[in-house]
This record gives C-alpha cells, sequence and structure tokens, in this order.
C-alpha cells in the first residue's frame, strides 16, 4: 500500500510540476463542423491513447470503463503496434499513418531544438486542411515534434525538456473538458501517461501499474461524461487505444508484450459485434479520416477499420 501511495504522489508531484504549453486559434474555436460531406460518418473523433497499456491489463485490473466500451462497441487486443515500441516513435506512427522506415522518428525523447517537428503529414494537419477543426491534449514534452504550427488549433501539453515534466490524467482530462465547454473540434486526441510512467517505476502488471490502469479509465469515464454533455449521446466516435505494451520494467522491443495493443471503437456508426483483427496502430490515423469523409494520402500504410461500422457506412 505504501508503494501504491508512493507511486500517486509522485505523479501528482510531477503533474504539479509541469507548466502550462499551449496555442488556440480563436477564430475558429467555435467554428464546429464544416458543410456536410457525402460519406461523413460523424462530425466528431476523439482519439484516446493510454500509454504503456497492455490489453491484458483491462480485464485482470477490472478497467470498468474500458471494459463497458469494449462490451457495447467493437475492439481487439491484438492489434499491433511499430517495431520500435517506443512511445514517440509509435505515436508518431498512429498520428501520422506510416511506420518508422517513413517517418524516421526512432529516438524517445523531446528533441524538438534539434530535430524540429514530425516531416510527414499528420492526421491533425490533413484533418485541418479539409476544413476541420483539430485539438490534441499531451501529458508528455516529447509530443513537442507533433505539434506542428497551423495543424492544431488548440494543443496542451507540459513545457520544458525535463524528463519528469508530465501531465496527470486528472490534469489533462481537466484541459480536455474545459476546452470543449467553449469548443467544437472535429478531431479531438487525448493522452494519458500514468500506466507507462508507473510501469517503468514498479514494473508491468504489478498491484501499482494496475492502480494505475484503474485510475486512467476513471478519468476515461469523466472524458465520456464531458463528451456527452458537448456532443451528445452518440454524437462522437471514440477510439481508445495504446503506444505500446511493456514487460519488467521496460519496454521498446518486438517482445509480444511490447508491440501488442488494444484498439476499441465505441459511439457513433459503431456496429456491435464480433472482435476485429488485424489492426496496426497506423490504422487509428485512417480510420480518424474515414469518419470524417476525408480521404487518406496515398502513402499512408494505415487503412481504415471500416468492418467495425454499421453496413451502410462500412460499404461507401
Amino acid at each position: 500500500m505504501r508503494r501504491l501511495l508512493s507511486a500517486s504522489l509522485v505523479v501528482v508531484t510531477l503533474a504539479a510540476c509541469a507548466r502550462l504549453h499551449s496555442s488556440t486559434d480563436a477564430t475558429i474555436m467555435q467554428q464546429g463542423a464544416p458543410a456536410a460531406r457525402h460519406g461523413r460518418v460523424t462530425d466528431h473523433v476523439i482519439v484516446v491513447s493510454v500509454d504503456g497499456l497492455r490489453p491484458d491489463a483491462i480485464a485482470k485490473f477490472n478497467a470498468r470503463t474500458m471494459k463497458r466500451l469494449m462490451n457495447e462497441g467493437r475492439y481487439t487486443l491484438g492489434a499491433q503496434t511499430i517495431r520500435t515500441s517506443l512511445t514517440l516513435p509509435s505515436h508518431t506512427s498512429m498520428l501520422t499513418g506510416v511506420d518508422e522506415t517513413v517517418h524516421h522518428v526512432t529516438w524517445n525523447s523531446d528533441k524538438t531544438k534539434e530535430k524540429g517537428y514530425v516531416t510527414v503529414p499528420t492526421v491533425f494537419g490533413v484533418a485541418r486542411a479539409s476544413g476541420f477543426s483539430t485539438a490534441a491534449f499531451f501529458s508528455k514534452t516529447k509530443f513537442h515534434h507533433l505539434e506542428i504550427p497551423s495543424t492544431l488549433d488548440h494543443s496542451e501539453s507540459p513545457k520544458g525538456r525535463a524528463l519528469n515534466s508530465m501531465f496527470s490524467a486528472e490534469r489533462t482530462e481537466g484541459h480536455f473538458a474545459d476546452y470543449i465547454s467553449r469548443a467544437n473540434p472535429n478531431l479531438t486526441f487525448v493522452h494519458f501517461m500514468e500506466a507507462d510512467f508507473i510501469g517503468h517505476q514498479f514494473g508491468w502488471m504489478g498491484r501499482a501499474y494496475g492502480a494505475a490502469v484503474r485510475e486512467v479509465d476513471r478519468h476515461i469515464a469523466r472524458l465520456i461524461d464531458d463528451a456527452d454533455a458537448r456532443f451528445g449521446k452518440g454524437g462522437y466516435t471514440l477510439i481508445v487505444t495504446g503506444d505500446h505494451g511493456g514487460h519488467g520494467k521496460a519496454h521498446g522491443t518486438t517482445d509480444p508484450r511490447d508491440m501488442t495493443i488494444p484498439w476499441i471503437v465505441w459511439g457513433a456508426g459503431v456496429q456491435r459485434g464480433d472482435t476485429l483483427s488485424g489492426i496496426r496502430t497506423m490504422d487509428t490515423a485512417a480510420t480518424i479520416l474515414w469518419l470524417l469523409g476525408v480521404a487518406e494520402p496515398s502513402n499512408w500504410m494505415g487503412r481504415p477499420v471500416t468492418g467495425a461500422f454499421e453496413g451502410a457506412f462500412a460499404n461507401r
């Protein structure tokens, strides 16, 4: 119990030390959805990434919200991340639709001063170029590489280069709730770091890790409540996934425990049914654009997971 309390205190302390980094384009904050387009499934997509979430942790630690989403939506517990199963490379693939052989992001820390922004198109940039509003809420500084100017109408992330500069799930979800109370983004990305942080400190699949998974799960429930209030129940599509798993106190290898991730989709257009299969993390970006009725770039490796949606949508 002391370990659990210590872990929680560490996370809270780190979060309290983080400083806000944000950018907002107020001129389109209330823009909402662009004019209707043929084939769009929803006007609002929310993607939640639970850093370091192993699929088997959902049942083992009774993550009730994620279990509810699986029961009411579609999912796989066998999706795969890229071979460089580290946070920044994996999230870059998740949000650009290509793997590390194309985006070339193989480091795992904030090196924006030396390396600049990601050089391939992100899902934020593609969506925004098509007239959609975008927002992102990151809990680690390394995500600055993905905060490309003019691609995000609003973004929030810890400021600074300290390895321990992070936002807690409570703070991150709070930023999300505050923003959507006054804005109407079409694409929103939310990142929670607790499971990964505690995994490195105390080990994957232990008691402290389980407590971190349940903490994030509670904030996903709050996020759903806030999204329901803003967009209406059934008024948005939610994807919950992870960037990588882990074993021992590490990850980053091709071990299945590192590369296997959950992928859950729930909400507007989703057809309840059998589990999904064959999903790769690059498919998340392609699915986001497909839901918004936007064609993905021709060089993307990811493909939309159309099988999760109702026949009328899946066949368009």
